[in-house]
């Protein structure tokens, strides 16, 4: 019989407990630094909301990082009566009449550059797509302004409408590319043997098991053109057109600003972000990674 020598056990526990000491260490350096972000971010949100609630007779004579002895809702009120709800309006019309095109739009494309990879035609247009994400919106002003001109659309909310679709495809187009490139292809030659149509197959097949990507793309393209201000500034003029963004400048008068009345108009513009923040933050956090982490 052979005996196992006793030390040999011994780096097992060295191991064990170093990994244990190393467990127990705290990344104090990290934590510091969190602390320090979460201050950051804080703190203008804190200054927003209760300089919303303060009198604009008291703005300037107190403190701006003190709340209000009397806090108040008249410059919410204020808010509301001044056509806040025909520019709520204004926005849903936008963006919902944006985000719905260009995601079906892009889902198709996406699905279609998958599937025909092997033609030239559709290589070449998947690179033209990646080319969009290069080209900034503050590069192509002038010539989005030249062609709603031209289409007799200026001062409209279509022209808002039109340039955000455009805008929103690219990267739309790449998110769901990714996660149609993950769908096993037995599944599509599966279908194909049933004798599914690529349409039934888009629908019944790609649609199902991308809906996380389809949800991030949409809820990303919803808080890009609901935050929009450069294209309804320079593509609208009458205020019957406005959006939620570009109707802060109601506020702002020629000797001076209400700011504690822009401040309400901002905790109203972005409630409806939050609301949908709160009900797609999961989804759209693993969205985003899921399709480049795969």
């Amino acid at each position: 019989m052979t005996t196992t020598p006793t030390g040999a056990r011994q780096p097992q526990k060295t191991t064990r407990r170093t990994g244990r000491r190393h467990s127990r260490r705290r990344n104090w350096a990290g934590g510091l630094a969190g602390w320090i972000w979460l201050v950051i971010v804080a703190v203008p949100l804190y200054w927003t909301l209760i300089t919303s609630l303060k009198a604009q007779s008291r703005y300037y004579a107190s403190n701006p990082l003190v709340p209000s002895a009397a806090p108040t809702l008249d410059n919410y009120r204020l808010v509301i009566e001044s056509d806040f709800l025909r520019y709520f309006v204004n926005s849903i019309v936008v963006t919902a009449g944006a985000v719905a095109p260009a995601v079906v739009f892009s889902f198709m494309a996406a699905y279609a550059i998958v599937r025909g990879w092997h033609m030239r035609s559709l290589r070449a247009i998947n690179r033209l797509f990646l080319l969009g994400l290069a080209i900034p919106l503050q590069a192509t002003v002038i010539p989005v302004y030249l062609i709603i001109i031209k289409m007799h659309l200026y001062d409209s909310l279509l022209a808002l409408i039109l340039p955000s679709i455009a805008f929103a495809v690219p990267l739309s187009v790449l998110v769901l590319a990714n996660f149609i490139r993950d769908v096993p292809k037995e599944r599509f030659d599966s279908m194909r043997v049933d004798g599914a149509t690529e349409w039934t197959t888009l629908w019944r097949l790609a649609a199902p098991l991308t809906r996380p990507a389809i949800l991030t793309v949409t809820i990303f393209n919803a808080l890009t053109i609901w935050n929009g201000f450069l294209l309804p500034l320079i593509l609208t003029q009458s205020p019957g057109h406005r959006t939620l963004p570009l109707a802060l400048w109601t506020f702002q008068g020629q000797y001076g600003v209400n700011v504690p009345a822009v401040l309400a108009a901002v905790v109203l513009t972005t409630l409806p972000l939050l609301v949908l923040y709160a009900f797609g933050r999961r989804q759209l956090l693993s969205g985003l990674t899921a399709g480049f982490s795969r």
